[in-house]
């Protein structure tokens, strides 16, 4: 029995290798036997990082201290876990509203700066 979790094992790895994604679900591996056993060994080998429940990430060491760490933000491996799961997801009102300020911040201080420098140029010239 215990072979047969060991070409599991490895038949995972190569799997988990070859994919484009670093988001991994459990439901990917469903063709195999004992899929939880595996997955719970490639964690405890610092291959994988568990997020959630049957939501995992490929990891990378650190070169330091060989500590698996995530390789993106955990926002964005979560939304695309969501996606892979089927979830629709939007902006949060946070990220909606900082995306409605931050431009309009930025014309506001080039315009206030357009003006000063316009008013300058004006100033300057009507004093020739």
């Amino acid at each position: 029995m215990k072979w047969v979790q060991d070409t599991l094992l490895i038949k995972m790895s190569t799997r988990i290798k070859r994919k484009r994604h670093d988001v991994i679900l459990r439901h990917d591996f469903r063709v195999y036997g004992q899929v939880g056993r595996c997955l719970l060994r490639l964690v405890k080998q610092r291959k994988l990082v568990k997020i959630g429940q049957g939501i995992y990430v490929h990891a990378t060491l650190t070169p330091l201290y060989a500590r698996p760490f995530l390789p993106r933000s955990l926002n964005s491996l979560v939304l695309e876990a969501m996606k892979k799961l089927g979830i629709q997801t939007g902006l949060t009102a946070m990220e909606i509203k900082y995306n409605e300020t931050k431009p309009l911040k930025f014309q506001q201080v080039a315009l206030s700066v357009c003006a000063n420098v316009f008013a300058a140029v004006l100033d300057s010239v009507g004093r020739a």
